[in-house]
């Protein structure tokens, strides 16, 4: 078990029982330690679609009783949807879920009463964890915890924020589709979308779970996006990854909307004076806003600890965003003469009625929205199942002198300015821009790439992928 860029991930054959058991009472242990709840108190169980989830909910519900707290089950709801409901109930909550990564694996995201955990949670939880790491007594994992049923209440409370973002009717004249497949967020979805006036087409729903990462979304993906696109005539197509924490919007032709792209049009849309991106994130957004951009490491937990230093500075409007389109608001926003509750973890709803709302307001095909930014185009993907030891080889490789670096992108270009905030990412000499980076939670080796036209990217993430690839090989 391992603690990522985005909670706790595993195998799901190693994370059901023992593991679960011991990382959930690892979490209540610290709740109660560090002050953050007290016996008696509420905790909240989410969950994903994934096989494994129900089981690892019911050992870690079973775990937390054993400790004294109240649990209650919240289903098979969007993450935001738990964080919302958690914070307004002053109730800690772990959603068990591996958001995009593979089927047979699987992982439990964090939250205390107050938010999501940071890097200091992790690192006491883990310690805790590492104690608790031996034979458990007989019968510690043996019976069946008493839990409380909040699932429509925490639905209806994520449902009730939404539908109040935008005026009546926002989206009339707009047919979307929505790609189901095995979202927790596929229902409200439609729900959302038909309560704001639009067309909603349910597609592609699966009682299997289908792994769908909204950062480096998949040929096939992109090709059933494009194949609705044209037969059902759709102004735009929608969707998530497992969890729905992140957002996925695709044009009118299918082509999906970068992450970071929808990122910055939910800045603009909720008027933010602040905005904590990562490293990760298209170098053009400095210069497409009215707003300050702070950036950070990959992962939630450093875009929350800036925008938590960004406010301690005495600014309001902040917000922050991934590259991968995830948004979470520091602040409290006023917007369609509402208050919009501050909810720092990753929400995939905001920006897609951010960018939907931008298209009918201006009567504009999404591909018109995306092109008036003129950003760098950016693309991204990943080697999978790429062995954890070899990544770090490579990046000591990589970062132990220039003499190196300049011989690994020999074939690609010249390096001319490097920054390690998180990987390597690399400005050549013709401004082009390749990022190496090793996934925090998963063994993939994610390359991200910046050029002037689609297929210079193209072109560049490729030879990025191939270097990779070359280097593991002889290495």
């Amino acid at each position: 078990m391992k603690f990522g860029t985005s909670g706790l991930r595993g195998l799901s054959t190693d994370l059901k029982g023992r593991a679960s058991t011991v990382y959930a009472t690892a979490f209540g242990q610290y709740l109660l330690e560090s002050g953050h709840a007290k016996e008696g108190d509420l905790v909240l169980l989410g969950r994903d679609f994934r096989d494994s989830s129900p089981a690892i909910a019911e050992t870690c519900a079973l775990a937390l009783t054993r400790l004294g707290f109240r649990v209650a089950d919240c289903g098979t709801v969007p993450t935001p949807a738990l964080a919302l409901y958690g914070s307004r109930n002053k109730a800690a909550s772990l959603m068990i879920t591996g958001s995009h990564i593979p089927a047979d694996r699987n992982g439990i995201k964090f939250y205390r009463p107050d938010g999501e955990i940071d890097k200091a949670d992790e690192a006491a939880i883990s310690d805790l964890a590492a104690k608790l790491d031996r034979p458990l007594p007989e019968g510690v994992m043996a019976g069946k915890a008493d839990i409380e049923d909040r699932s429509g209440e925490c639905a209806e409370s994520f449902m009730a924020r939404n539908a109040g973002i935008l005026p009546p009717n926002a989206l009339s004249g707009l047919k979307i589709g929505v790609y189901q497949h095995s979202t927790v967020a596929r229902d409200m979805m439609v729900r959302l979308l038909s309560h704001y006036g639009a067309e909603a087409i349910a597609l592609g729903r699966s009682e299997t779970f289908i792994p769908v990462d909204t950062e480096a979304v998949s040929a096939e993906t992109i090709a059933f996006l494009k194949d609705w696109a044209q037969s059902l005539t759709l102004d735009a197509l929608v969707s998530a990854d497992g969890d729905g924490d992140r957002p996925l919007a695709a044009d009118e032709t299918g082509a999906p909307l970068r992450g970071d792209l929808l990122g910055l049009i939910a800045a603009n849309f909720l008027n933010a004076g602040t905005v904590v991106t990562p490293v990760t994130s298209n170098s053009g957004i400095e210069t497409a806003g009215s707003f300050n951009v702070t950036r950070t490491r990959v992962g939630s937990p450093f875009v929350i600890a800036g925008m938590q230093e960004a406010i301690s500075a005495g600014k309001d409007r902040v917000m922050g965003f991934e590259a991968n389109g995830g948004l979470l608001t520091g602040s409290d926003f006023a917007i369609n003469g509402k208050t919009l509750e501050a909810l720092p973890t990753r929400d995939c709803f905001l920006p897609i009625l951010a960018v939907l709302s931008l298209a009918a307001a201006q009567k504009k095909p999404l591909s018109a929205i995306a092109g008036f930014y003129n950003l760098p185009v950016a693309a991204a993907d990943r080697l999978e199942n790429f062995p954890v030891e070899t990544s770090a080889r490579l990046m000591a490789y990589l970062r132990a002198s220039q003499e190196n670096l300049a011989e690994f992108l020999k074939p690609i270009g010249k390096p001319f300015t490097a920054s390690d905030i998180d990987g390597l990412r690399v400005t050549l000499a013709d401004k082009r821009i390749i990022h190496f980076r090793p996934s925090g939670n998963a063994p993939e080796m994610r390359c991200y790439v910046e050029a002037e036209t689609e297929q210079a990217a193209s072109q560049l993430l490729d030879a990025g992928l191939n270097r990779i690839t070359h280097w593991a090989g002889q290495n």
